[in-house]
């Protein structure tokens, strides 16, 4: 059960890293209670998941599920750069949390 809070944490961390991105193209009030909201719900979830899971691979999963994502999240509604080079970091940092994961 704490895996699945984690990468629900993870998720609300791309989620807030969506709305800082919105956030430099639309600046409302909404918006930053969308990114409090986002990051608030991704810490206290990556807190109840470490309760359980060691650290350092925790961290590691829900900082990587954040970059990931949002990287793609980027790339597909921000108009990031899809360049080789940047989709195989993308493809190491994912095989290093797989990584982790499995020798945790």
């Amino acid at each position: 059960m704490d895996w699945i809070i984690l990468i629900v944490a993870g998720l609300f961390e791309m989620f807030g890293v969506t709305m800082i991105n919105r956030l430099s193209v639309k600046r409302t009030f909404s918006t930053v209670l969308l990114i409090i909201l986002g990051f608030g719900v991704s810490l206290t979830l990556l807190s109840i998941a470490l309760k359980t899971i060691p650290m350092g691979t925790g961290y590691a999963i829900w900082t990587g599920i954040g970059v990931v994502g949002g990287s793609i999240i980027g790339m597909l509604f921000f108009g990031e750069s899809k360049d080789w080079k940047r989709l195989l970091c993308i493809l190491v940092i994912l095989l290093s949390s797989i990584g982790l994961k499995m020798i945790s």
